[in-house]
């Protein structure tokens, strides 16, 4: 479960901060994000980030935790490339449903 939460983490996190950028926003919504959005959306990713590290180094601890976090990060990142190139528009379902699951499996998971 701990992975499903840092992949989800680092998903919604990689994808605000990619929302932060004029060129990608454009490809989502019609026009570049004002400076009040891109800042929170700047904010949103890197904490979201930070929850994803905190999160791992909580489950697996300081000897494998940053691992696994890393591990997550690249496949999310991965993910994100994928979607953003052929499909940039479905991060408008992506984004709610990735944070239904980590939610999900964030109270799933035994402490």
């Amino acid at each position: 479960m701990t992975l499903l939460v840092t992949a989800g983490l680092s998903f919604l996190g990689l994808a605000a901060l990619c929302l932060s950028m004029a060129r990608h926003h454009q490809a989502v919504w019609s026009g570049p994000p004002d400076r009040l959005r891109r800042l929170a959306l700047r904010a949103a990713g890197w904490g979201l980030i930070g929850l994803s590290l905190a999160a791992a180094i909580r489950q697996d601890g300081w000897n494998f935790g940053p691992v696994d976090w890393l591990g997550s990060l690249t496949g999310a990142g991965l993910l994100l490339i994928v979607v953003r190139s052929y499909r940039p528009r479905a991060l408008l379902w992506m984004a709610p449903l990735a944070a239904a699951i980590t939610l999900a499996a964030a109270l799933g998971s035994p402490a």
